[in-house]
């Protein structure tokens, strides 16, 4: 049999390229996983927590968790401000940050302490919109409150526009527990957050 050179080449190619997609994903997944498995909150400006779902003025499960954490941080003392982010999903008539506002005002946080950021639908709207926000007010460090698995990513875009991020995932104790659980997202997250490094999304 014999092999044309010309394929030979084409297939080191293609091999490099997965090597380094292999290597690329490899090095995401470590990353989705530690920040995970990891709470780096420190002293910050703010607190941002990304948005969720809500339910007929009630949060969701999902963003309940990441505001009860939030509270307690803020109760803490890391932050002196809390931003709830999120806006009108199709079929709602209030943004997640309102509900959000009404949920950790009962909880104790003063309504002085909280910003707003009412209309992002993406992390990237949300962040971009959040680091306008903290910047008119000369702020930037922050600490992303969201879901283990999306804090990556989250970071990533925080990053890339302007902002000083630590991290502090709702559950942190049980990452092995969650990536047993849900697979999927802890895939999904590992294949998002390279991709957030180029585009805005």
């Amino acid at each position: 049999m014999i092999v044309h050179p010309g394929w030979s080449r084409r297939r080191r190619v293609v091999v490099a390229l997965l090597g380094v997609a292999g290597a690329l994903w490899l090095g995401s997944a470590a990353s989705v996983f530690w920040l995970a498995s990891h709470d780096r909150a420190a002293a910050a400006d703010a607190i941002v927590v990304l948005g969720a779902a809500q339910y007929r003025g009630k949060p969701s499960p999902v963003l309940r968790a990441r505001l009860d954490h939030a509270v307690a941080l803020f109760a803490q003392g890391f932050a002196p401000r809390v931003v709830l982010t999120g806006g009108i999903a199709e079929g709602d008539t209030e943004s997640e940050a309102s509900v959000a506002r009404t949920y950790v005002l009962r909880a104790g946080v003063p309504d002085s302490a909280i910003l707003l950021e009412n209309d992002g639908r993406t992390t990237q709207q949300s962040l971009q919109a959040v680091a306008q926000l903290l910047e008119a007010r000369g702020l930037s460090r922050v600490i992303l409150v969201s879901d283990p698995f999306h804090l990556f990513r989250a970071s990533v875009v925080a990053r890339r526009n302007g902002l000083t991020v630590r991290t502090s995932p709702t559950r942190a104790d049980d990452a092995w527990g969650r990536l047993v659980r849900q697979p999927g997202y802890f895939l999904a997250e590992s294949l998002k957050a390279p991709a957030a490094l180029v585009f805005e999304w």
